[in-house]
């Protein structure tokens, strides 16, 4: 997770391009905090990782 000051947060989403987005993400432990998120068009075709439980893994598999 990374933290980023409220006075640059605009600059920072005004940068990411579709089909990404900042929205709220719930989290295992029932908190919710803004993350990145993706339309669905953005996945269409992908391979699915979630048997590989993150990026990281998946990487080194």
């Amino acid at each position: 997770m990374w933290e980023l000051p409220a006075t640059a947060f605009g600059s920072f989403v005004a940068g990411i391009p579709a089909p990404l987005g900042i929205g709220s993400l719930q989290l295992e432990d029932g908190s919710t905090v803004a993350g990145f998120i993706c339309e669905g068009i953005g996945v269409e075709g992908a391979k699915d990782i979630t048997a590989f439980g993150g990026w990281r893994a998946y990487l080194q598999s």
